[in-house]
């Protein structure tokens, strides 16, 4: 099948892409390059526009008539920037996303897999959560994920639109060909940040946050590799109908993770046993927006979508190194 990968010029959509490649299935990017690399569209169907504009939407329709679903990953996905420039990401995240789910509501491409993200949760005394746990987001992006849940919920029950919401866990590593992966050259996220600061490009990590309810203080979280996740599409897009179905509902959250919940300081640990060698650490407060965290109950992806997670964090660990030495050749640049 053919399907429309929104932000797929970005490490998530184009490892999905390169994951639905794998099945079999043939993926159309879209992407307007804001932080996607071009050379991740590289051999691929690409249209470089906006997820808004829908003149751009109805072309690549009238191209591809046979597109059978949008997996929707395109968003500003940094916590602390959407608490400096919130303008940004509400405009972007929900205020596009909107157009963009009106027009292919009317283009009749009414399926859509949405990356929604697991920083909606409320901090619960065991740290793990259900699709049902309660919500408090704590940063203007994880709020736009929010409301952009709220309105595929409201506009499923009023209009053809259908949607799968996949709360997305922590993703880390890259694809197995290393096609793609972390492009950033100073990652916000903490296993770029690691990996920054293995290579000496950075002069330590900063555990941000030491005195959380968890077992040793630190920030918990449950870090999937993006290899397993990008497959978590691909079962949501093969089976998308049947999951409707099963829950008799126009649109259903499943949470997409590992079922285990890791504090900083054991990610680190982690990292420093696959890496070889120490990394230098620093202690400092947590960043603006940053949540205690949470994982994962995974028995709804289990049962409904027919998924769990295969890679553990070590083999997330070691791609993402094993991405760290290939970038240059990729993007001209460690």
């Amino acid at each position: 099948m053919k399907v429309l990968i929104t932000g797929g010029a970005g490490y998530i959509g184009s490892t999905v892409a390169t994951a639905l490649e794998a099945s079999g299935h043939v993926p159309v990017l879209l992407d307007n390059l804001h932080k996607g690399r071009r050379e991740f569209t590289v051999g691929r169907i690409f249209y470089e526009n906006d997820i808004a504009d829908r003149p751009a939407l109805t072309r690549i329709v009238d191209d591809h008539p046979d597109i059978t679903c949008t997996i929707h990953c395109a968003a500003r996905i940094v916590v602390p920037e959407s608490v400096e420039h919130p303008y940004e990401y509400y405009r972007d995240n929900v205020a596009k996303s909107l157009e963009l789910f009106d027009a292919l509501a009317g283009l009749g491409k009414p399926r859509v897999v949405f990356s929604s993200s697991a920083s909606l949760y409320a901090t619960s005394d065991s740290f793990e959560v259900t699709e049902e746990s309660p919500l408090d987001p704590q940063s203007p992006y994880a709020r736009t994920k929010l409301v952009m849940e709220m309105v595929l919920r409201d506009m499923c029950a009023a209009t053809s639109l259908r949607a799968i919401i996949l709360r997305y866990f922590n993703p880390i590593g890259a694809d197995p060909d290393f096609r793609s992966g972390i492009y950033d050259k100073l990652p916000s996220h903490v296993l770029g940040r690691l990996v920054a600061a293995a290579r000496g490009e950075i002069d330590a990590f900063e555990i941000t946050g030491t005195e959380h309810p968890t077992r040793d203080g630190t920030g918990i979280r449950d870090y999937i590799h993006v290899w397993d996740l990008a497959q978590a599409h691909v079962a949501a897009v093969e089976s998308f109908d049947k999951v409707l179905e099963a829950v008799q509902a126009p649109s259903t959250i499943i949470n997409v993770g590992t079922g285990s919940g890791v504090t900083v300081r054991e990610l680190v640990a982690s990292f420093e046993r696959v890496f070889g060698k120490e990394v230098p650490l620093r202690e400092a407060p947590p960043r603006p927006g940053d949540a205690v965290g949470a994982f994962a109950n995974v028995d709804k992806a289990r049962d409904v979508l027919g998924w769990t997670a295969n890679l553990s964090i070590d083999d997330g660990i070691a791609s993402a190194l094993a991405w760290g030495r290939k970038r240059k050749e990729i993007l001209g640049y460690d």
